[in-house]
């Protein structure tokens, strides 16, 4: 059954499964103006709970109207994901947004190594956020700082990783599964588990499945949202 304009000024919890290149903010414009133009509003509050890359894809809760009080509530919650990373180089941003940096050997890797090294990950760990990322320092998002090509400290943030789990092994690529935190990056986590393997790595693909009890198959994609939206 379609929603009416009062259901979504009095909230609604949408889950969108964001697609590949889009910013989660693209996602939020986007679904606002159709919204607006829908109900021929000149305003609505919409707001997503917790930032997604560009390059990941996977599930996105946006509120709108009163719901969006809830936002903090709904980031707070822990996230799961499954991706690849990619051993033997670097990037800058840890992912495939620059490019690679360093190249390393990784002939010397097996699954029982890859395996017994999620260990050192499990449990309440500190990770350092990457330079390219959108935290701010002096009023200035890192990335832009890191895009102008300035160094700063960045101070080591305190997170629970409850479950890593390796699915695939087929070098370069590693896939996995993690359970985590609000605040744990997967670039940072990529690069360290890199380290760890004497290897380097970078994140090459990452999914967001799960926020909390929320599940991307549940969620729809941005066209099927448009389309109800007309219907």
């Amino acid at each position: 059954m379609a929603l009416n304009v009062d259901d979504y000024k009095n909230g609604q919890v949408l889950l969108i499964d964001k697609p590949l290149k889009w910013t989660s903010f693209q996602v939020v414009n986007k679904l606002r103006w159709a919204i607006r133009q829908q109900f021929n509003l000149k305003k609505i509050k919409v707001g997503h709970a917790g930032t997604l890359d560009p390059l990941a894809t996977g599930l996105l809760i946006l509120c709108t109207g009163k719901f969006t009080k809830k936002i903090d509530q709904f980031q707070a919650q822990i996230k799961e994901y499954t991706g690849t990373f990619t051993v033997g180089a670097t990037t800058p941003s840890y992912d495939l947004e620059t490019e690679i940096d360093q190249h390393f050997e990784f002939s010397h890797l097996t699954n029982e190594i890859i395996h017994n090294t999620t260990k050192q990950f499990i449990g309440e760990i500190q990770q350092k956020p990457p330079i390219f990322s959108a935290l701010k320092k002096d009023g200035k998002r890192l990335y832009e700082l890191a895009r102008a090509g300035e160094t700063t400290e960045i101070k080591l943030r305190n997170i629970t990783i409850s479950e890593f789990e390796i699915t695939n092994i087929k070098l370069p690529e590693i896939e996995f599964r993690v359970i985590c935190s609000k605040g744990t990056y997967i670039r940072s986590l990529a690069y360290d588990f890199g380290l760890a393997l004497n290897s380097g790595a970078h994140l090459s693909k990452l999914r967001r499945t799960k926020i909390g009890d929320f599940d991307v198959k549940k969620a729809q994609s941005i066209d099927d949202f448009l389309n109800g939206l007309d219907n």
